[in-house]
C-alpha cells in the first residue's frame, strides 16, 4: 500500500489547528475536571471532546486507519498498534497546565505504519507554536527547520523531566532521587509539566535532554519523531532502544548525553500500555 505521507501531514495540521482553536477558547473559561488515577491525574471536558474531533476528522478522511487515543482508553478501549496505519492521539497533553491556565499545553498526532512513527504533529494554541516532522524530511517549528543543540557532555546540558501524575510514594521518592542525580552531573533541570513540550524543546536547542517515567505513547509518539528529525536521539531510559509502550522515554541532543544520563538514573516500572 502507497503511503502520501505530505497529505496525511496536511490533514494532520488541519485537524491540529481546529483541535487546537477548541482548547485556546476553553483555557480562558473555567474548566470543568475529574481525576483519573490520582488526584493528580486530571481530564477535562475539553480533552475529551478534543479527542472525539480529532478522531471523526481523521477517521472521516482516512476510514481504514485505525487509532490510540488517551481519552479512549481511560474509557477502557484497548490500546491496539498493530501494522495498519494508527493515529496516536493525545487531545491535551499538559491537562494540569491547562486547568491551571499555563500556557504549555499542546494537542499531539503521530502516526504509526508498521509499528513506526511516521509522522508528527505538536500544536500548541495558546503560543501558536505548531511543531511537525515527517520521517526522513527533518523537522520544523511554523515551517522554520528545527535542530538540537550541539550538547555532547551532561555536565553542559539543561535536562528536562517531570514528577509525574504518581502519588505513589516509592515511585515519586525515586524521581525525585533521579533529579538529585542528574542535578549534580548537569547545569540543572526543567519542567515545562508536557512531555511533548519538553520533547520539542529539546528539538529546537532549548535545552539537551528529556528523561521520564510513567508517561505514556500518546505523550510521546509525536514528539519522538520531532526529536529525532531535529538530529536528536531517542531511546529507553535503560539504554536499550527505543520502546513507545514501555512507559519511560530518554531523548537527548547526542547520544553521549543520553548514555550519560542513563547510567545515573534507577528505572521506575509502570504497567505497560
Amino acid at each position: 500500500m502507497d503511503h502520501d505521507l505530505q497529505d496525511y501531514l496536511k490533514t494532520a495540521v488541519e485537524v491540529a489547528r481546529v483541535a487546537g482553536n477548541m482548547v485556546k477558547k476553553a483555557y480562558y473559561v473555567d474548566k470543568s475536571v475529574v481525576t483519573k488515577e490520582s488526584f493528580a491525574d486530571l481530564v477535562t471536558e475539553t480533552d475529551q471532546a478534543v479527542e472525539r474531533k480529532i478522531i471523526e476528522s481523521l477517521e472521516k478522511k482516512y476510514p481504514t486507519h485505525k487509532f490510540i487515543g488517551e481519552e479512549s482508553v481511560a474509557e477502557g478501549k484497548k490500546c491496539e498498534w498493530t501494522d495498519t496505519p494508527t493515529w496516536i492521539i493525545d487531545p491535551i497533553d499538559g491537562t494540569s497546565n491547562f486547568v491551571h491556565s499555563i500556557p504549555y499545553n499542546c494537542v499531539c498526532i503521530g502516526l504509526g505504519i508498521n509499528r513506526k512513527i511516521v509522522l508528527g504533529v505538536v500544536f500548541l494554541p495558546v503560543t501558536d507554536q505548531m511543531y511537525t516532522a515527517v520521517k526522513g524530511q527533518g523537522a520544523f517549528c511554523n515551517d522554520k527547520r528545527l535542530s538540537v543543540s550541539n550538547t555532547s557532555d551532561l555536565k553542559n546540558a539543561v535536562v528536562y523531566t517531570e514528577a509525574g501524575n504518581s502519588r505513589q510514594p516509592d515511585t515519586v521518592l525515586t524521581k525525585i532521587e533521579n533529579m538529585k542525580n542528574i542535578v549534580f552531573a548537569s547545569h540543572g533541570i526543567r519542567c515545562f509539566g508536557s512531555a511533548a513540550v519538553n520533547m520539542c524543546m529539546v528539538a529546537q536547542g532549548s535545552g539537551d535532554a528529556y528523561i521520564e517515567y510513567g508517561i505514556h505513547v500518546w505523550d510521546i509518539a509525536a514528539a519522538g519523531i520531532i526529536v529525532e528529525e531535529a538530529g536528536g536521539v531517542l531511546m529507553d531510559p535503560t539504554g536499550s532502544e527505543v520502546d513507545y509502550l514501555s512507559r519511560g522515554i530518554l531523548c537527548a541532543s547526542s547520544a553521549s548525553v543520553a548514555t550519560s544520563i542513563s547510567k545515573i538514573i534507577k528505572p521506575v516500572e509502570f504497567e505497560r500500555d
